[in-house]
């Protein structure tokens, strides 16, 4: 038997909260909701605007079989049919060589490499980090991939799943580079597109089944640990307060804010809000008491890390990452987890406790120099709203310069907002693109976690789903590219979704 089972404690709260639960389904005001939750769907069920939302649209219904994506998945996969075809050619001598053997043996695990790549990523130190490393690595691991593929007649880069929006975004990406004010400096950050989409690709098309992405995960979280532990041994030992990073007038007695392996606080606190996610699904879905212990105890630096970034807006991010993933998994816990989460904050340390009351404060520095960002974005979006002026940040602080100035007399390093910095960079075309991208990467999550009967594939949906609504809640307040191991991440995240959506659908044609 499990500890958990042995446990006297355990089973004596376990028995308290079968009562508890018992009583609540008997009880009127159990009744009552239970009526409210049926009214609800039955009418939502046969509401116009519900039929809209969830149907399938024409798009992605036609795509599967459309010239486009053929043509899209075609190219992608001309190296595969280079792979397999001198393969095929000479079968007798591959197979009879241990260095190919051994090749394509790596090659059939590059969801491993995948995995130690996150990691890698994730501890690196900033001052040892060059975003080269990330190109270089997921073009290494899609080599990979490749190699393995030509004695795998099934393993193929499967860019078909990631839907016909995709496709779009990616050519409105190539418009922006082509069309910049200038094309040298927006080639950086079109090869950093290039990096995250073939990290969607690759964790979509190298992993199988559950177990291999249960691994890739676990890499990745064991990478944000690391980092946490580093950030935890940060706050014990204080760093320096940066001025431009809190404002002291209206957070006064506030330490020092931990970035761990990371440039800036905030960007530690936006990876730590994508992943902590993905770790409580690890807990949910752990079948041993091994494997639920690490995963509980892997939350508890991470936690901590967080807390001790002080960022208000991924505070929040994490806070609605966690809400909707209870939602998916069980929406009649959403009021239970909302007065947790409020009777939690007396509770808090007194630092974090008043950073908390800050948010929306005016007072802050912070607050007000976002305010007049937006303010000169709205001046430089006047003249480049449908075109943009190209990929990079560095384009659009040379255009800035063209503007008056902020109330300061400098001019905005970029936009504060992921949405505006995409609509500045790649027109309103590209920005319907990526807003696309997102909401249908959402949409066909929601859909397949309600088709999926594996709970461990639902767990990681949930939480993938509820991880990325975070980010994007996040992305308001923050340019979450600016640094752009986050947007690795970030995309890889969005790769973890549908790879869900394929296992999940996998499941299905199977049964």
């Amino acid at each position: 038997m499990s500890i958990t089972e042995n446990s006297i404690l355990l089973r004596w709260l376990a028995g308290v909260w079968a009562v508890l639960t018992g009583a609540w389904r008997e009880s009127g005001l159990g009744r009552f909701f239970r009526g409210c939750e049926s009214a609800v769907r039955r009418w939502a069920e046969g509401s116009g605007i519900w039929q809209f939302v969830w149907r399938d649209g024409t798009l992605p219904r036609v795509w599967p079989e459309s010239i486009s994506c053929r043509l899209f998945t075609g190219i992608l996969n001309i190296p595969c049919a280079i792979a397999k075809w001198i393969y095929r050619v000479g079968k007798g001598l591959w197979d009879g060589s241990l260095a190919f053997r051994f090749v394509s043996a790596l090659g059939g695990a590059s969801f491993v490499f995948l995995g130690l790549l996150m990691l890698v990523m994730l501890i690196v130190p900033h001052s040892y980090w060059n975003n080269a490393y990330g190109l270089l690595g997921a073009v290494g691991v899609t080599a990979l991939f490749v190699l393995g593929s030509a004695a795998r007649p099934r393993h193929r880069l499967e860019a078909d799943r990631l839907g016909p929006y995709m496709l779009f975004y990616l050519i409105l990406l190539f418009y922006a580079l082509v069309g910049s004010l200038s094309t040298s400096l927006s080639m950086r950050y079109f090869l950093f597109h290039v990096t995250s989409f073939l990290l969607v690709l690759l964790v979509v098309s190298s992993v199988q089944k559950y177990e291999q992405l249960r691994l890739v995960v676990a890499l990745a979280v064991a990478g944000l640990v690391i980092a946490s532990l580093y950030g935890c041994y940060q706050s014990y030992v204080g760093v320096e307060i940066v001025a431009s990073q809190q404002d002291m007038s209206v957070n006064e007695g506030m330490p020092g804010r931990i970035y761990s392996f990371f440039d800036n606080p905030n960007n530690f606190a936006e990876i730590l809000a994508m992943l902590i996610p993905l770790d409580i699904a690890l807990f949910l879905g752990a079948k041993t008491w091994r494997g639920r212990f690490w995963s509980l105890a892997a939350l508890v630096p991470c936690l901590i890390s967080i807390g001790a970034t002080y960022g208000r807006a991924s505070w929040i991010g994490l806070a609605f990452a966690v809400l909707v993933m209870v939602a998916l998994e069980n929406w009649r816990l959403i009021p239970v987890a909302l007065v947790l989460g409020v009777c939690a904050i007396p509770f808090l340390p007194e630092t974090i406790y008043n950073r908390i009351l800050t948010i929306g404060n005016m007072q802050d520095s912070s607050t007000r120099y976002r305010f007049s960002i937006y303010e000169a974005t709205s001046n430089l979006m006047k003249d480049y709203w449908y075109r943009g002026v190209g990929l990079d940040p560095q384009v659009m602080q040379r255009v800035f310069q063209t503007y008056p100035t902020m109330f300061d007399g400098s001019y905005p390093i970029h936009t504060h907002n992921n949405y505006l910095q995409m609509w500045g960079e790649t027109g309103i075309l590209g920005l319907i693109a990526y807003v696309g991208v997102l909401l249908y990467g959402l949409k066909t999550g929601v859909k397949q976690f309600y088709k999926t009967m594996d709970k461990r594939v639902r767990h990681m949906l949930a939480a993938s789903i509820g991880a990325l609504c975070g980010i994007m809640v996040i992305s308001v307040a923050e340019y979450t590219w600016f640094y752009p191991r986050n947007m690795f991440i970030y995309w890889f995240l969005f790769g973890v979704i549908f790879t869900c959506i394929k296992l999940g659908r996998s499941e299905q044609q199977s049964k």
